[in-house]
C-alpha cells in the first residue's frame, strides 16, 4: 500500500500576449498559463502524478488556489484504493455535499477537481505502464462504464446505452490501436488565425500549414467584419480550394448578429462556425444552427459540464462537439461526453489552443477512436504549435496528423525546469 504524501500547486504563466499568440476577439492579450498540480506518493517507484486547468493569465491563482482546498481530501490517502475505483474517487469529489455549493458541477471548483483527477490519471497510466489512451481503450466496456456518473444524464444516455455503444465497437480494437500507431489521428491548425497577427504573417502561416499536410485551419474572426472578409479571402487564396477554414468566433455574437455576421463569411465554403455566443446559451447555438445553416455551429470548449453537453445534442445547438481536457472535471466526465456524442451520432473535434492542451487532448480522441466509436471521419484534433518544448511528452503532429504518443501518461507533465522558470511570483 502507498499513500498520498504530497499535493504541490503553482502558478504558471508563459509572456504569449508579447506576440499576441492566442489573440482574438474576446481574448487580445492572452498569456497562457496554468494552475499546475503534482501529486507525489511514498511509492519507490518514482511516479508522479500531473495535471492542471488552463488559464489566461490573470485569476490563475485563483485557480490555484481551488486546487490546493482540495489537499485535505487528498492527503494521506491509500493511492491503491483511489486508482482502483476512479468512478468513485470522482464522485467523492464532485458530490462532496460542501464543495459541490460551489459549482453545482461548473466553475473554478469544478475544474479544480479535473485537474486532481486528471493528476490521479497520470499516476495510474505510468503505474500501467501505457499511454492514457492505450489505458482506457483496454479496458473492458464495464469498467469504462463504471467511470461515469449517469445522474442527470439518463434521459439521453443510460448505462445500458452505454454499454451497447462500448460492446459494439469491441470488435476491431487491436486493429484500430495498430492503425494509430502508424498513421496517427487526424489535425487542423489554428496557427495562422490569431486575429492580432498581419496579413503578412497570416498569408504566411497559412502557405505553411499546407506544406505540412494540414487538410483544415481555423481563423478567429468577430473583431470586424470588413477585416474578417479580408482575412478570410486572403486564407482562402492562400490554401485553395480544397483545404478547410473553420471560423472561431470565442463567443462575441448576440444570436442575429451572428448570423448576419456568418452570412457574409458564407462565400469563402466556411467549415464551421465555433463558439459564435455565449456557451451558456443553449437555445441561442439551436437559433444559430438553423440560421447560419449549411454551416455547421461547433462549440464546447467553455461548455461548463456533461448536463449543458447533453442540453446542446438534445436541442441541435451543434455539429461538431468540443471537448476540453480541462475544462470540465478531468477524463471521467469527459468519457460520458464522448459517449454522448456517440449516442446522438456527433462528431467530437477536441478544443486544444492553450498550454499543455495538445498535449492531453489527444489521449481522449485516441481512446474514443479505438473503444468507442471506431472512427476518425469527420473528425479533427485541433493543433496549435505554442509551448510544446515544456513538456516531458511533447506532442507530436506530422504530416498533418498526431502520432499517438507511447510514453506512459497522460502527456501533461510539464519539465520540472520550464515549471521553475515560469512560475509566477507576482
Amino acid at each position: 500500500m502507498s499513500a498520498i504524501v504530497s499535493v504541490d500547486t503553482i502558478d504558471i504563466r508563459f509572456p504569449t500576449s508579447e506576440h499576441l499568440d492566442g489573440s482574438d476577439a474576446m481574448n487580445p492579450d492572452p498569456d497562457y498559463s496554468a494552475a499546475y498540480v503534482r501529486i507525489e506518493t511514498d511509492a519507490d517507484d518514482g511516479h508522479e502524478g500531473h495535471g492542471f486547468v488552463f488559464t489566461i493569465g490573470r485569476g490563475t491563482d485563483v485557480q490555484t488556489s481551488a486546487i490546493r482546498a482540495l489537499t485535505p481530501y487528498l492527503a494521506g490517502r491509500d493511492v491503491e484504493a483511489i486508482l482502483d475505483d476512479m468512478g468513485s474517487f470522482w464522485r467523492e469529489l464532485v458530490w462532496d455535499s460542501q464543495l459541490r455549493w460551489l459549482g453545482p458541477e461548473k466553475g473554478v471548483m469544478h475544474m479544480a477537481i479535473g485537474a486532481v483527477v486528471n493528476a490521479m490519471w497520470d499516476l495510474k497510466a505510468k503505474r500501467a505502464g501505457l499511454p492514457l489512451w492505450q489505458l482506457l481503450a483496454r479496458m473492458t466496456p464495464e469498467e469504462i462504464v463504471d467511470l461515469v456518473d449517469f445522474r442527470y444524464l439518463t434521459d439521453a444516455l443510460t448505462r445500458e446505452d452505454a454499454l451497447e455503444i462500448l460492446r459494439a465497437a469491441e470488435p476491431g480494437r487491436a486493429d484500430r490501436e495498430r492503425q494509430l500507431l502508424a498513421e496517427g489521428y487526424p489535425a487542423y491548425t489554428t496557427t495562422p488565425g490569431w486575429l492580432g497577427y498581419s496579413d503578412e504573417k497570416l498569408v504566411r502561416l497559412c502557405r505553411e500549414a499546407v506544406a505540412d499536410g494540414f487538410s483544415m485551419i481555423k481563423l478567429k474572426v468577430g473583431g470586424n467584419i470588413e477585416d474578417d472578409v479580408r482575412r478570410m479571402r486572403l486564407a482562402r487564396e492562400a490554401v485553395g480550394p480544397d483545404i478547410r477554414i473553420g471560423t472561431d468566433a470565442n463567443q462575441r455574437w448576440d444570436v442575429a448578429e451572428a448570423i448576419e455576421w456568418m452570412s457574409r463569411l458564407a462565400e469563402f465554403d466556411v467549415a464551421w462556425i465555433e463558439e459564435p455566443t455565449s456557451p451558456d446559451d443553449v437555445l441561442g447555438h439551436a437559433a444559430i444552427a438553423r440560421g447560419v445553416a449549411p454551416i455547421p455551429v461547433a462549440t464546447g470548449e467553455h461548455s461548463g459540464g456533461r448536463v449543458m453537453f447533453k442540453q446542446m445534442l438534445q436541442a441541435g445547438s451543434l455539429s461538431v462537439l468540443q471537448i476540453d481536457a480541462a475544462r470540465v472535471a478531468g477524463v471521467n466526465e469527459n468519457i460520458a461526453i464522448l459517449l454522448l456524442a456517440a449516442k446522438f451520432g456527433t462528431p467530437v473535434c477536441p478544443h486544444a489552443g492553450g498550454v499543455g492542451l495538445c498535449e492531453a487532448v489527444q489521449h481522449l480522441s485516441m481512446f474514443d477512436f479505438v473503444a468507442v466509436t471506431g472512427t476518425t471521419e469527420g473528425r479533427v484534433i485541433e493543433y496549435v504549435d505554442h509551448l510544446h518544448e515544456h513538456f516531458v511528452t511533447p506532442t507530436d503532429v506530422s504530416g498533418g496528423a498526431y502520432r499517438a504518443p507511447t510514453a506512459p501518461g497522460n502527456g501533461m507533465e510539464m519539465l520540472a525546469a520550464s515549471r521553475e522558470q515560469y512560475t509566477f511570483h507576482g
